[in-house]
């Protein structure tokens, strides 16, 4: 199959404007999605459960009559997890163990420190109370999204995990129920949409009210999340998948174009983008992707993502591909040559670093130990993956002795003043010891 993928050189004038157009994505929902939206979880929020009930009904085709029909009972989640194959437990089950081990270590405790004069100052760690996690099931179901939601908030200590999932047409997924099952999941809705991450945020007569959403979704979660948040925190608004492959030409280009497929088949939005100081080399990888693509099933998604958002970028030499690599701020970043190490050191914006031939990023996606769920869009130059510290929250703490509170205060009061807040500068002042 032919596969027209854009090709760039970095050396031609118009090199930079063609990559900002190239990685151009707006995800901010049309007017049409953001009515629909703002109308459901206007419903949801005045309605409760019978707003939910309809909204299911009406777009997972379900004849849901009572609330209860749609919470999922730890029982069933067993039963669920007992109907899966034996293998897939077990590599679930090694996955669920893999992301636990890892998050363990990004734990953060409280702590405090006291001066000479005793007075005492520190942080408090505490994790959230109650945690939503959105998994979609409407083309695809995705267990490792269930784990890499939960394992994180399981680490930080969440009272209770909340778990949501449109059943299309009644079908239940017994891998991703497995997955839930797995990972400690407390309570599961099969409820998805706007509507679920309205019930999420306000909470309904079934639906306990949740303190922060995470987990992916289409384009009127994405939207719903952005319009109840300040109401719950939520973790990002995503955009579509994407891969950023740097290989110098050594690497099997059949490896690189399976690396390249394993994004652009998520669906025809998501972008997959190789750069090379190789031109030879990126002549293969197009002649293998254009042979293997007719082996993969979902060929017809990854052909109008390629040729949609993919690209092919020569370059001069590694030190260039470094830079345009920043300025990408990928999703994920194959480093795929020779000592990857040094070159990580280079890279300032990535929402995750696979490092040699043989770490690809598909490895990520289910079992390797680090959250897949990572910024997108580019805005790995200001956030970080999902991890413990999204489920955690942090309290200042300060307490001052006499003497603490006395030297304080000489030093509060004149900027207290110095902004006219006379009020502050003396509730300051009365703490300063008589004589000092």
């Amino acid at each position: 199959m032919n596969l027209n993928i854009r090709e760039f050189s970095s050396c031609s004038d118009g090199f930079r404007n063609e990559l900002d157009t190239l990685l151009a994505w707006d995800s901010v929902s049309d007017a049409t999605v953001h009515t629909t939206v703002a109308d459901i979880v206007e419903q949801v929020r005045l309605k409760g459960d019978d707003a939910v009930i309809e909204f299911t009904n009406r777009f997972d085709r379900r004849k849901v009559a009572l609330s209860s029909e749609l919470e999922i009972s730890k029982e069933e989640m067993a039963l669920a997890k007992g109907r899966v194959s034996t293998d897939l437990v077990v590599s679930l089950e090694a996955a669920a163990k893999r992301v636990y081990d890892y998050h363990v270590r990004q734990k953060q405790p409280s702590w405090q420190y006291q001066e000479d004069d005793g007075t005492v100052l520190g942080q408090k760690v505490t994790p959230l109370d109650r945690v939503g996690v959105y998994v979609p099931g409407g083309k695809a179901a995705y267990p490792s999204s269930v784990l890499m939601n939960v394992m994180p908030a399981k680490v930080a200590g969440v009272g209770e995990i909340i778990m949501v999932v449109p059943t299309p047409d009644g079908f239940v997924n017994d891998i991703v129920l497995a997955a839930a099952y797995i990972a400690g999941v407390d309570r599961v809705f099969t409820i998805g949409g706007a509507q679920a991450v309205a019930a999420l945020a306000y909470g309904t007569e079934t639906i306990p009210k949740v303190d922060k959403i995470v987990g992916p979704g289409n384009i009127y979660v994405a939207t719903a999340k952005k319009m109840v948040f300040g109401v719950v925190g939520i973790d990002m608004i995503a955009g579509p998948s994407e891969i950023l492959v740097v290989c110098d030409g050594k690497t099997d280009p059949d490896w690189i174009a399976m690396d390249l497929f394993s994004q652009a088949e998520h669906d025809e939005d998501a972008q997959s983008i190789l750069i090379s100081p190789d031109l030879a080399f990126i002549k293969e990888v197009r002649l293998s992707m254009e042979r293997l693509i007719e082996t993969q099933s979902r060929k017809n998604i990854i052909k109008a993502s390629l040729e949609g958002r993919g690209a092919f970028i020569h370059v001069k030499d590694m030190d260039e591909a470094m830079d345009i690599a920043n300025v990408v701020a990928a999703e994920h970043l194959e480093l795929s040559i020779d000592e990857p190490e040094k070159w990580a050191e280079k890279i300032r914006h990535a929402g995750a670093i696979f490092m040699g031939r043989h770490t690809p990023e598909a490895l990520g996606d289910y079992c390797a130990g680090p959250n897949h769920v990572l910024p997108t869009s580019g805005t790995a130059r200001f956030s970080s993956p999902l991890g413990v510290y999204d489920f955690q929250k942090r309290s200042s703490m300060i307490y001052c002795s006499p003497e603490g509170a006395s030297e304080l205060a000489k030093i509060a009061s004149p900027l207290a003043r110095g902004e006219s807040l006379e009020a502050h500068a003396m509730s300051a002042e009365y703490r300063i010891l008589k004589g000092s």
